[in-house]
């Protein structure tokens, strides 16, 4: 299983950006999506996730200005993200703890997405 994210940019504080993370591989069943962010010189943190069933959770920070959400039909799961402020400047993380068609139970990780805020 591998994980592509994208999306990432320059975008001016107050604008809005969508990033992606497209799935590829043999996936028998989907746990838990999350995207996590690492901002410079700061540790990596969580921003938004999703269990399997739905249920969404959301960093204090990024309430009401984040919305994780998936296609399954596309394996595809999204960060919409608007009200964008100087200190969401991270590098966003796609990740997905999962099942394998092979039974496998792993967490996977996406290369990294650059996003920018600047004033």
């Amino acid at each position: 299983v591998q994980l592509q994210a994208s999306g990432g940019g320059w975008v001016q504080a107050g604008g809005s950006l969508r990033l992606s993370c497209a799935a590829s591989g043999s996936i028998f069943r989907t746990i838990g999506l999350a995207w996590y962010r690492q901002p410079p010189e700061k540790e990596r943190e969580l921003v938004a996730s999703m269990t399997g069933l739905g249920r969404t959770n959301y960093a204090d920070s990024v309430k009401g200005r984040f919305t994780i959400s998936r296609d399954n039909a596309k394996n595809m799961v999204y960060l919409e993200m608007n009200a964008l402020k100087l200190e969401d400047t991270a590098v966003y993380y796609c990740n997905a703890d999962l099942v394998t068609d092979r039974g496998r139970r792993g967490t996977y990780w996406g290369q990294g997405t650059l996003v920018t805020v600047s004033s």
